[in-house]
């Protein structure tokens, strides 16, 4: 184990006001519900040992100045594990919440399900799963810090299914605890590192920084801005005049020394915090996402392309944003810059079509407002899922295109050198857009309400 605390050195670690959660379960009746030999015993020396009468410490508290639920595991509790107690304990936890409208931080360092007590403990998965989807229903948001070790159904339930999930340098974080993986298994793959790496966790935060950067999560996730997303002004344009054919768009679009999605966030938001990954294995460094302040301590969501063609991981990162933002109640903002969907054959095997789709019915069916502003390339389909319908904007150095030209070219078995005139034909142009009822206007370097 890399992370030695206690269950109360770990609360210690984000707060200084935790108040615990009375419970009086009273003694173990004999040897539990399967009767297993010595667990009445073994139940006792661990609270004995750890001074804790179960294997999580639930309570409230404050961090960042936002009053929350929190839960921290034991590990020296029967290594963490999760019985009928600790459900009922996280169960109670949960619904305070609910009463309270207060999120909820997750602080786990468990091994999973606790043995002694058979099927009755794994259940308590089902009951945790169940009291976690409650509270999203409600709104509320989720934030879990895995500890070393976070495996088994602790991993799998109270902290995979946060709505943002960071962990600990070097912690071991996997469904397989180390006793039962493959005796051949990496033990690299098995750590908060790796699973950053592949999408399953958003930061991997040193514990110096770790009460900074959840307050900044809190702040973020429960101050919500209130109607539509005013689009950012445009950047680096100043007195530019209208491309006067399509050639010249795609030249302003594509130009090296354009302003890019990073520059329009650090503009926009005073400070901003990023989910990382689509949880299915895979991330994408063009596909930014995540939450800004803006200037009134209001919060905004953001998904920006970066002017690369998006890969599915990026698609499905972008759907996981919004989905969170519309269930917070965070209007969203979307920054369109990209030639198109990746289209090489790991992109269709990872699932490019309905990572697309997915996203389209999100942004398609969200309940709280969308703004869209195009920054760059919109290339067709791959561009349009994240452009909010009848809500998207557009800077002077920008094209938006059924198809890019050259592609069009192609297909119409033109010579590369007629797809200038076919950029032309396309009415690609922010101008034409706006003639056409694709946009509703042209900003400037003036901020817009």
């Amino acid at each position: 184990m890399t992370d030695p605390m206690t269950a109360r050195e770990a609360l210690a670690l984000v707060t200084d006001d935790f108040t615990e959660l009375p419970f009086s379960e009273g003694p173990m009746d004999g040897d539990g519900p399967i009767g297993w030999p010595g667990y009445s015993a073994a139940h006792g020396r661990a609270a004995a040992r750890s001074g804790e009468t179960e294997s999580v410490i639930c309570g409230t508290g404050t961090i960042g100045g936002v009053h929350v639920v929190l839960l921290s595991f034991e590990f020296r509790f029967l290594g963490g594990s999760i019985g009928e107690r600790t459900g009922a304990r996280a169960s109670a936890a949960h619904r305070l919440a609910r009463a309270r409208r207060l999120p909820v931080v997750v602080l786990p360092a468990t091994g999973g399900s606790r043995m002694h007590e058979g099927m009755r403990a794994l259940l308590q998965l089902q009951v945790m799963a169940r009291e976690s989807a409650l509270t999203r229903a409600a709104g509320l948001a989720q934030i879990a810090v895995l500890r070393d070790p976070t495996t088994g159904g602790g991993w799998a339930t109270l902290g995979a299914g946060s709505d943002v999930v960071l962990a600990l340098p070097g912690a071991q974080v996997g469904f397989a605890g180390s006793r039962v993986r493959p005796q051949d298994a990496d033990p690299g793959a098995y750590t908060a590192e790796a699973q950053l790496a592949h999408g399953h966790i958003d930061a991997v935060v040193p514990p110096g920084e770790l009460r900074a950067a959840l307050g900044r999560w809190l702040t973020l996730l429960t101050h919500p801005a209130e109607g539509p997303v005013a689009p950012p002004h445009a950047l680096g344009t100043g007195a530019v005049s209208p491309a006067e054919t399509g050639h010249e768009a795609v030249a302003r679009a594509r130009h090296p020394d354009r302003p890019r999605a990073p520059a329009y966030l650090d503009a926009h938001f005073t400070r901003r915090a990023e989910i990382s990954g689509d949880r299915c294995g895979g991330t994408d460094p063009g596909m930014l996402c995540g939450f800004g302040q803006l200037p009134d301590g209001r919060t905004v969501a953001y998904a920006a392309q970066c002017g690369t063609a998006t890969r599915p991981a990026g698609f499905r990162t972008a759907t996981r944003l919004v989905h969170l933002a519309d269930r917070l109640g965070i209007p969203v903002l979307t920054l369109v810059d990209t030639p198109g969907a990746a289209n090489d054959p790991e992109a269709e095997r990872d699932g490019a079509g309905p990572a697309i789709a997915a996203l389209f019915e999100a942004v398609a069916t969200a309940r709280v407002p969308l703004t869209s502003l195009l920054v760059g390339e919109g290339g067709s389909g791959g561009a349009l899922a994240l452009a909010a319908p009848d809500h998207t904007w557009a800077t002077p150095d920008s094209y938006f295109s059924v198809i890019a030209p050259e592609l069009a070219a192609a297909i119409l078995k033109r010579t590369p050198e007629e797809a200038a005139t076919t950029a032309d034909r396309l009415r690609l142009r922010p101008q034409d857009l706006l003639a056409l009822g694709v946009i509703r206007g042209i900003v400037d370097g003036t901020a817009h309400g």
